[in-house]
């Protein structure tokens, strides 16, 4: 990538120095972090006025003997209340989150590369809405299924609230951040850190990597497993496709602006 990609404020300014940087890196943490906690507040507000809980139990509802899930603790009511909290609270300020993000990194790009952060963050929102909702709505419950199926017979599940909380949210959550594959990586491709070229000539690998996290990241069902791995594989090739788009836009713009410029 050529000098010009150095954080400043614009083309036209002076290289911005270390320590402001810093200074702007750490006002950007710090406003992301106050959307967090306000986040978490609206995230307990919404637990304690509204059934949470019971949307994240619908998917193995009908799978249960009894009518609800189990706890052992007295404090379980409690800490299943601060982590639903929180976890309403990152998705309410992840947008937030992600926009200081962007406005960090954005003086490293073009003026019109600019222009992406909406659309970028408007498409990794609904990606993040998607990836859930697939995992929430189609992969859960029939994972949820598939292992309850084993010894059916012979043992009775008592499943505890928070085993089956950290579960499902695990892989609900997995789903959502896999499916902003294709925004990560047209993003480092306009910083000029991966190219269309070494997406394609490191497929293999990355397959590879999909099926490492996949493994890691579902239960040993070998269903949730190709569940998440096949989605994986899908955007990677959409990301390979956008990186071309993208590129091929922008050396047709420096062409179009080399004409123009005088001799």
């Amino acid at each position: 990538m050529e000098p010009r990609r150095q954080i400043a404020g614009s083309l036209g300014q002076a290289e911005m120095p270390f320590l402001d940087h810093l200074d702007e890196l750490r006002a950007r943490l710090i406003r992301a972090l106050l959307a967090l906690i306000v986040g978490l507040v609206l995230g307990l507000v919404a637990v304690t006025q509204w059934d949470v809980l019971g949307i994240v139990e619908r998917p193995i509802a009908s799978l249960l003997p009894g009518e609800n899930l189990n706890f052992s603790s007295p404090t379980t009511p409690f800490v299943i209340t601060l982590q639903l909290g929180f976890i309403v609270g990152l998705l309410v300020a992840s947008p937030y989150m992600a926009l200081q993000g962007w406005k960090f990194l954005a003086p490293a790009l073009y003026e019109n590369e600019r222009k992406f952060a909406v659309p970028a963050i408007a498409a990794g929102t609904l990606l993040f809405v998607a990836g859930i909702s697939m995992a929430y709505f189609v992969v859960l419950p029939l994972g949820l299924r598939i292992l309850l199926t084993f010894y059916v017979e012979d043992l009775t599940p008592l499943i505890m609230i928070r085993e089956y909380l950290n579960f499902a949210t695990k892989l609900i959550l997995a789903f959502g951040f896999i499916f902003e594959l294709p925004v990560v990586l047209v993003f480092l491709s306009l910083l000029g850190i991966v190219t269309p070229e070494g997406l394609a000539k490191y497929r293999r690998h990355a397959i590879v990597a999909m099926a490492v996290v996949a493994a890691f990241l579902t239960p040993a069902d070998p269903y949730t497993m190709l569940a998440m791995m096949l989605p994986m594989m899908l955007l990677y090739e959409i990301s390979v496709f956008a990186t071309r788009v993208l590129r091929r836009r922008r050396q047709e713009r420096e062409q179009a602006d080399g004409e123009g410029s005088p001799d």
